[in-house]
């Protein structure tokens, strides 16, 4: 049986086949070609944080494989009052058939895995955003084939995504520079335990010159929405705009792995530049997760 809590569990053959995959399940369903692997399979979908994307495509992948899926809040299962993890793992893994979590902290994700019977998803923990890398791997892929030995930047904060990119700089084979205001640097354990080129910067243009994508995100996540004026502040030089795509190549793309702030860690105008995927990238969450829901269950 397998997980899915980081980039780490897949080996990098594993992920480009998962990638080669999701492009044509993505090309099956623009062909209204019924295929239903998972028919009477159930997801049980954990969310501790609110999310647009995450909850549409998985349950649109579940319902377009044939099978279902459980939506649990914590004001809705006794998660929210107090039940250890190891519990509620094993009993909710005792009657689904897979298992997708997007919480806190990152230990909780691996505390029910260990105790699940069934495969286990990482919607998005504070560490790491794996599922959104995987679509972003499809987009980058679709648009500009191979990313390996490509250069990418990371501008903005030091987060769960960018703790992400770091993974799939190793797992893709790309080079990773990455911006950041002073202090708000990746976890340092996590940049020394990769073995990926990776270049850290306080500043933005001389990081993205030369990059063949450049992705941002929010400048507070879930969570730091106390911190807004404070983050405003250290991050106003990082803004992402068509001056700071001008310095990277001309083919260069841009993603965002939404919600986007306009105005703020990226321009209005440069969210619908030719070059901006934002879109693709966020239709290909389903995609790319129907190709890892079918590697999990094949994997049991």
């Amino acid at each position: 049986m397998r997980h899915f809590l980081t980039l780490k569990d897949l080996s990098p053959a594993e992920l480009e086949q998962l990638i080669t995959r999701a492009i044509e399940l993505k090309r099956m369903q623009k062909a209204g070609k019924i295929y239903e692997p998972l028919k009477n399979k159930v997801l049980a979908m954990i969310f501790d944080k609110s999310s647009t994307r995450t909850r549409v495509s998985f349950e649109a992948g579940m319902v377009q494989f044939g099978g279902g899926s459980i939506f649990m809040s914590p004001n809705d299962t006794q998660l929210g009052r107090g039940e250890p993890i190891e519990d509620s793992a094993r009993v909710i893994s005792s009657m689904v058939d897979a298992v997708m979590i997007r919480t806190f902290e990152h230990d909780m994700v691996e505390r029910f895995a260990a105790n699940s019977s069934v495969p286990v998803i990482n919607a998005l923990t504070d560490d790491y955003h794996p599922c959104q890398l995987l679509a972003d791997m499809q987009t980058y892929v679709e648009n500009r084939g191979s990313i390996k030995g490509k250069t990418v930047t990371w501008v903005g904060d030091g987060n769960n995504m960018c703790h992400s990119y770091i993974n799939a700089a190793q797992q893709f084979g790309f080079t990773l520079n990455i911006a950041t205001p002073v202090g708000y640097e990746p976890d340092a354990t996590i940049v020394d335990s990769s073995t990926a080129t990776i270049n850290m910067f306080n500043h933005v243009r001389a990081a993205v010159q030369s990059s063949d994508l450049v992705v941002t995100d929010v400048w507070a996540s879930m969570g730091q929405e106390e911190e807004q004026k404070k983050r405003e502040h250290a991050f106003a030089d990082f803004q992402v705009n068509h001056d700071v795509m001008a310095q990277a190549n001309s083919d260069a793309l841009f993603m965002h792995c939404l919600p986007a702030h306009r105005g703020e860690e990226v321009s209005a105008e440069l969210m619908d530049d030719p070059n901006s995927v934002v879109w693709n990238e966020a239709e290909n969450r389903l995609h790319a997760q129907k190709a890892l829901l079918e590697f999990l269950f094949a994997n049991r």
